[in-house]
């Protein structure tokens, strides 16, 4: 313990406010957690006297030249950000009259800890230490569960991202009050889910969300996928099969190089590593599959004609109604459509250059995304007609695939733009529409094939769109 207080003491963004701080101030929260699991985090909230947070929020920005930065002025919450412009703490009134209402309130246990930065003491009211050493996530309360529902959630995001296991009253609270999930702004499900789909452990987490209901609750569409049994080319029904490829992504992952995890690392749409989308639209690939499903009746054979087309526009709907952004929804929808072209190209041409270059210049920065769920798809469907040596040439071949495109991604050149949107415009004689976005799609799938490498014939290439329509 003694070694804890000390190392929370001598962390280097404690060290500066904390000539500043002359009145009771607790840090509180996930940063104490993290101390206690071993990891040095600067995730840093403190907790002030009720009427305190704003003005010592603006003293200690003023004191080391940051920045003082409103959140929530009616919750009272406000944010130092640091010089630098990148470390910052969050400063917000204590719930309750004390330290001790404001912990009863809070979701977690191992949540529920509190340093106080006057006299060093930790303060555990709820056996917080103890749930993180027996790693359990243990509740404070029912009602603080049912009060704000999204703990539901949480209480996975937990299982899935530090590996703990749900403690058995928990588990009894979810499973009454999982209905409730449905009243939490989609907003902040989306949250939670996204931090989830990052844990290594996500795929316990996920089916046990199933045990209990929420995750059809939260993706509907899960309860059709759950109708699609094993066939000859898969050994897994389909929604076991879904969970096999989200953890196959992950062992990609870790078995990666220093380059690949890098890729993987990268922060996307502002907060979370690119990992974690993947992950989700690996979750999500065979969304389409109980649209398409047929059952030949000569053979006995299932098919799924299309189902990666279909996938990509079924989704929409559902990440829409989770609040997703534009952006987040179109990797998603991409990484949908096209997670069975790397597996086409490793198989059939792995030797055509051509079209592994435009398996490359279509795909352009989830070339290695691709890769990696064609990978795990492959692994996870092994049916009686999938044999040994057709699995190993696949895996052998997207090998093949990734070692090329990481050998000359620097040196792939950007297709040049040959005509704009309003040079486009012009020639047709047409208005901004959904027409236009298509034929500038058609335009840039032409150049990739290169039957398209100059301006006249790209203006040649739009005329003939035009007389022959869309």
């Amino acid at each position: 313990m003694n070694n804890i207080i000390e190392k929370i003491q001598n962390h280097h963004l404690i060290k500066k406010i904390n000539p500043y701080i002359n009145e009771e101030a607790y840090i509180v929260g996930g940063f104490l957690r993290d101390f206690f699991l071993g990891k040095d985090s600067s995730d840093i909230d403190l907790a002030v006297r009720p009427g305190r947070a704003k003005e010592l929020a603006k003293y200690i920005a003023d004191s080391i030249k940051g920045y003082f930065v409103t959140l929530d002025d009616i919750n009272n919450i406000y944010r130092v950000v640091f010089e630098n412009k990148k470390d910052y703490i969050d400063i917000a009134d204590i719930e309750g009259e004390n330290i001790s209402d404001d912990l009863a309130r809070r979701d977690f246990s191992m949540n529920a800890l509190a340093f106080n930065l006057q006299s060093h003491d930790i303060i555990d009211l709820y056996g917080g230490i103890e749930s993180i050493k027996n790693k359990i996530v243990k509740e404070i309360s029912a009602k603080n569960m049912s009060d704000d529902p999204i703990r539901l959630l949480r209480a996975f995001r937990f299982e899935s991202g530090l590996g703990f296991r749900l403690d058995e009253n928990l588990q009894k609270i979810i499973k009454d009050c999982v209905h409730l999930i449905k009243t939490t702004a989609p907003e902040r499900i989306n949250a939670e889910l996204i931090k989830l789909f990052l844990g290594r452990n996500c795929v316990n987490a996920l089916k046990q969300m199933d045990e209990y209901g929420m995750l059809e609750l939260i993706f509907p569409e899960v309860a059709e996928i759950k109708k699609i049994p094993p066939n000859s080319h898969h050994h897994l029904c389909l929604i076991e099969h879904c969970y096999s490829v989200v953890d196959n992504v992950q062992i990609y992952y870790d078995k990666a190089n220093n380059e690949v995890k890098k890729h993987f690392d990268e922060i996307l749409f502002g907060a979370t590593p690119r990992l974690a989308y993947l992950k989700l639209a690996a979750f999500l690939h065979d969304i389409g599959k109980p649209a398409t499903w047929e059952i030949e009746e000569s053979t006995g054979r299932h098919r799924f004609i299309k189902h990666d087309d279909v996938g990509s526009k079924i989704v929409e709907k559902p990440l829409k109604d989770l609040k997703f952004s534009n952006k987040q929804i179109d990797y998603i929808k991409k990484i949908i459509k096209y997670h069975l072209y790397p597996a086409n190209v490793a198989t059939l041409d792995i030797t055509n250059e051509k079209a592994i270059l435009r398996f490359f210049r279509k795909m352009e920065n989830e070339v290695i995304d691709l890769i990696a769920i064609a990978y795990a798809d492959r692994l996870s469907a092994k049916g009686p007609d999938i044999t040994e040596e057709m699995i190993e040439k696949n895996i052998n071949g997207l090998k093949i695939l990734l070692e090329k495109y990481l050998a000359s991604k620097n040196t792939l050149k950007p297709l040049p733009k040959l005509l704009s949107g309003d040079e486009i415009m012009q020639i047709l004689e047409i208005k901004p529409s959904p027409e236009l976005g298509q034929i500038v799609n058609l335009l840039k799938e032409a150049q990739i094939s290169s039957e398209v490498t100059t301006k006249e014939e790209a203006v040649n290439f739009v005329k003939n769109i035009k007389k022959t329509s869309l």
